[in-house]
C-alpha cells in the first residue's frame, strides 16, 4: 500500500512540538506501507536529514526549501488578495505538481495531510475511493484568536482576520476530508461547536512521549544549573507563545519567587532565542542557553521545570517530556488543558504571577513533595501517554496492517534528536 504524506515542515530530526508529532506519525505509517513524503524546509540546517527521512520512508521524497522572509511577503499577498494568510504562505509549486505525479503514477488511495495549511495542496487530489486524513493538530484559527486579545492594534485586527479565514479553511479541509484528526478531546469538541455540518467525523489522536528515551535513569551527559532551586523552561525561542511566556515569567514571577528564595535560578533552554529573550540574560538569576544537544540533561538537573504559558492549544510536549522524566511541573491553565492530569498530583497550575510563584515556592521548600509528584506524573505518562497505543488509530483510519511488506528498516528511536521542542 503506498501513502502520501504532505507536511508544512520536514518531519525529522523530533526537535519542537509539530516536528515530535509528525515523526512519530510518519515513523508508524513507514512500519506498515510505503510512503511517498512532501515537505518544505524551512531551517537549511535540516537540509542533512533528507537522507535519513528516505532510508525511513521506502518511497519517494519531494523537500522544498523555503525562504522565511519570502514566506512571508507570499502570505502578505495573499492577505492584499482576500485569502489567510496561512493559505498563501508556502509556494504552491513544485509540491502540488509533484504530488499530483505521485498519486497517480503509484495509484496512491492514502493521503495524510499534517497541518490545515496544506489542504490547499489536497484538493486536487480528492476523488471518490481515495481517503484523505486531514491532522490539524490544534485549532489554529482559535491560536489566531488568542494571539488577537493579546496585541494592540493594528496586528490584533490582522490576528483577528486571520482567525476567521482559518476558520474557514478549517471548515472546508474538514467537510472535504473522510477524517478529521485534532490532538485532544478538547480540541474536538471545540472545533465541533464551531464547524457545523463539516464536522461529519472528527477525532482525537493523541500525542504520547518517548518515554524510554525521556526517563530519569536513561544515559546521558549531566550537566550543573546555577541556582537553589533551579527552574527551567524548554522550547523553541523563536515560537511567540514560548516568548511571551519567558519573558512573563521574568517579569511577573521569577521577582517573587526570588523575594521568598534570593537564590532561584531560571534557565530558558532552546534554539533561536529572540533578541527579546536574549535580553532576558541580562538579569540576576536567569541564564539563556540558544540551542543545545539535548533538553534533558538540563531538565534532570532542575529542581522543577516550569510552563507558565498564557497562549496555548492541545498538548504541551514540554510538559509531558518533564513529567516522563519524574520531573515536578509547575505551569497555566493554557498548557495545562490538554494534559489528563490531576493538579497538586501530578502537576501544579496557577493561574496568576502570584499562584504560579507560590507554588514554586511551596515546591521549593518541599523536596519530598516535589519528588513525589514527579513520581507520579511519571506514572500517568506511562499508563496515558503512549506513542503505540496512540498511533493504532491510524490502522483502522487508513486500513494499515502492522508490518511493510518490503523497503528499508526504519531509524530507531534512539537515533533522533533530544533537542528543544516547542
Amino acid at each position: 500500500m503506498d501513502v502520501l504524506f504532505l507536511a508544512h515542515r520536514i518531519p525529522y530530526p523530533p526537535n519542537k512540538g509539530d516536528k515530535i508529532r509528525s515523526w512519530h506519525i510518519l515513523r508508524h505509517l513507514a512500519e506498515r506501507a510505503r510512503v511517498h513524503l512532501g515537505c518544505f524546509i524551512d531551517d537549511p540546517a535540516d537540509m542533512q536529514h533528507q537522507d535519513t527521512l528516505r532510508s525511513v520512508i521506502g518511497g519517494e521524497a519531494c523537500f522544498v526549501p523555503i525562504s522565511p522572509l519570502a514566506c512571508k511577503v507570499r502570505g502578505l499577498k495573499g492577505l492584499m488578495d482576500g485569502e489567510s494568510i496561512t493559505a498563501s504562505y508556502y509556494p504552491r509549486q513544485p509540491l502540488a505538481k509533484w504530488a499530483q505525479d505521485i498519486a497517480q503514477r503509484h495509484g496512491v488511495e492514502r493521503v495524510f495531510l499534517y497541518s490545515s495549511a496544506m489542504f490547499p495542496f489536497a484538493t486536487p487530489l480528492i476523488r471518490p475511493g481515495r481517503r484523505v486524513v486531514m491532522d490539524f493538530v490544534d485549532m489554529d484559527s482559535d491560536k489566531w484568536r488568542q494571539y488577537a486579545q493579546s496585541k494592540r492594534w493594528p496586528m490584533s485586527a490582522l490576528y483577528r482576520r486571520e482567525a476567521v479565514k482559518v476558520l474557514g479553511l478549517e471548515r472546508t479541509a474538514a467537510y472535504r476530508s473522510d477524517v478529521s484528526l485534532f490532538v485532544t478531546d478538547a480540541e474536538v469538541a471545540s472545533f465541533k461547536a464551531v464547524a457545523g455540518s463539516a464536522a461529519h467525523d472528527v477525532r482525537a489522536l493523541f500525542n504520547g512521549v518517548d518515554h524510554e528515551k525521556f526517563s530519569p535513569d536513561a544515559p546521558f551527559e549531566p550537566v550543573s544549573l546555577p541556582g537553589a532551586p533551579n527552574l527551567v523552561f524548554t522550547g523553541a525561542m523563536d515560537y511567540w507563545a514560548n516568548v511571551d511566556a519567558v519573558v512573563w515569567f521574568a517579569d511577573e514571577v521569577l521577582p517573587k519567587v526570588r523575594a521568598a528564595l534570593p537564590e532561584t535560578h531560571f534557565t530558558i533552554v532552546g534554539a533561536r532565542p529572540t533578541a527579546e529573550v536574549q535580553k532576558l540574560a541580562r538579569r540576576p538569576g536567569i541564564t539563556v542557553t540558544g540551542t543545545v544537544d539535548d533538553v534533558r540533561p538540563y531538565i534532570a538537573a532542575a529542581s522543577m521545570a516550569v510552563a507558565p504559558l498564557r497562549i496555548a492549544r492541545g498538548v504541551q510536549n514540554k510538559v509531558l517530556e518533564a513529567m516522563a522524566m519524574a520531573k515536578a511541573v509547575v505551569t497555566t491553565p493554557a498548557a495545562a488543558q490538554g494534559i489528563a492530569a490531576t493538579p497538586g498530583k501530578e502537576f501544579l497550575v496557577g493561574a496568576t504571577a502570584q499562584s504560579v510563584a507560590d507554588a514554586v515556592v511551596s515546591l521549593a521548600q518541599d523536596p519530598q513533595r516535589a519528588a513525589a509528584m514527579g513520581r507520579e506524573a511519571r506514572r500517568l505518562v506511562l499508563d496515558r501517554y503512549d506513542w503505540g497505543r496512540s498511533l493504532s488509530l491510524l490502522d483502522d483510519l487508513l486500513d494499515l496492517t502492522p508490518q511493510r511488506q518490503a523497503g528499508p528498516a526504519v531509524v530507531p528511536l534512539s537515533r533522533a534528536s533530544g533537542g528543544d521542542a516547542a
